[in-house]
């Protein structure tokens, strides 16, 4: 399963892409775009693109990857029990469960996505419960260090003064262990707010 949701993750063909896991819940903010992603890892180097549906309702996160086509290829869900990883298979949803999201995503893909930091991330501020550091420069491109990541805003809506439009996720190599991830995520609105 990890090499089919990796290949999914980067554009391959995905055997159900025709399947669909249902409507997102209702939620306190839903954000919906496009991401592209890149990874690199000794060497070998894999991209892909598609759509995202992210609600984020407190503490409850529910993340899905669509194709381009607009069928889910998988959903991501994070709340107080864990975290929870859906992808439809030819018998019916495949469902894997772990105690986070990074880790689970690690375990399936091999590489964690940064799922628990979607909440505040795509806001363009960090976790304000663990550590980060401002990487933020004169040119007025927010960015931070967070979790190992790199989080930066790339634009705003409303001429630079509202939340943010485009945004960029990227994590280092770990040589022969996890890749460098390149994630772009571009939002066809502002937030919708329950």
């Amino acid at each position: 399963m990890r090499r089919a949701l990796a290949a999914l993750m980067v554009g391959a063909q995905f055997t159900c892409a025709c399947s669909t896991l249902g409507p997102l819940p209702a939620a306190e903010r839903q954000y919906l775009g496009r991401f592209a992603v890149a990874t690199a890892l000794d060497g070998k180097r894999d991209s892909g693109s598609g759509r995202f549906k992210l609600a984020v309702d407190g503490h409850a996160i529910t993340l899905d990857l669509d194709s381009p086509l607009g069928s889910t290829l998988a959903r991501v869900e994070v709340n107080a029990q864990g975290a929870r990883l859906t992808a439809p298979g030819n018998d019916g949803p495949r469902e894997v469960r772990g105690p986070s999201a990074e880790a689970l995503t690690y375990e399936v893909l091999g590489w964690p996505l940064p799922v628990a930091g979607f909440r505040d991330w795509i806001d363009g501020r960090p976790v304000p419960e663990r550590p980060s550091r401002d990487r933020t420069t004169g040119d007025q491109t927010k960015a931070f260090d967070q979790d190992g990541w790199t989080i930066s805003v790339l634009e705003r809506f409303n001429e630079g003064r509202g939340p943010p439009r485009r945004l960029l996720f990227e994590r280092p190599e770990t040589p022969s262990v996890a890749p460098a991830i390149s994630l772009r995520l571009v939002l066809d609105e502002p937030p919708l707010v329950r």
